[in-house]
């Protein structure tokens, strides 16, 4: 079977300064997904280039094996750091490891967590009706059940 580290090596070479690695899996039929993304955007080129880098430094005749690149899609759940710093700014969905939804906006991401912004509507004290409460929330890495991007088109 392919080596991941050895994938994961080749990957990095590759990757210019607002590229970042996301996942490498290769399964027991040697097949090998490689998940890259960039801060600016990823490009098709991009991904060849990695593609063909990798598939060069491989040995095809010691060991066959079938590789797809690509970044990791815009519903897919976020699984490294970079993908946070990625998205400030944003709208996010969170789950915690208590099990608590939350969506908001991402405000900033530090190597220790994030800061969340979130605005539910609640009823206060001296008021008939329920007012647009904002709050910002830290939550560290590990607290993180798991997040993604909310697309909106509106």
């Amino acid at each position: 079977m392919i080596d991941s580290d050895l994938v994961k090596k080749l990957v990095k070479e590759k990757l210019d300064d607002k590229m970042f690695l996301v996942e490498v899996a290769v399964n027991e039929r040697n097949v090998i997904n490689i998940f890259v993304d960039s801060y600016d955007g990823l490009t098709i080129e991009q991904c060849i280039n990695i593609s063909r880098h990798v598939e060069y430094s491989l040995n095809r005749d010691e060991e066959d094996f079938e590789l797809q690149v690509s970044s990791p899609g815009l519903s897919a759940k976020f699984k490294v750091k970079e993908q946070y710093k990625k998205y400030v700014g944003r709208l996010v969905e969170v789950v915690t490891n208590a099990d608590i939804k939350l969506e908001g906006i991402i405000l900033s991401a530090t190597e220790d967590g994030i800061t969340l912004e979130t605005s539910t509507r609640e009823l206060l004290d001296g008021h008939k009706k329920k007012q647009l409460v904002v709050k910002q929330q830290q939550l560290k890495y590990n607290e993180i059940k798991s997040a993604k991007a909310i697309i909106s088109f509106k």
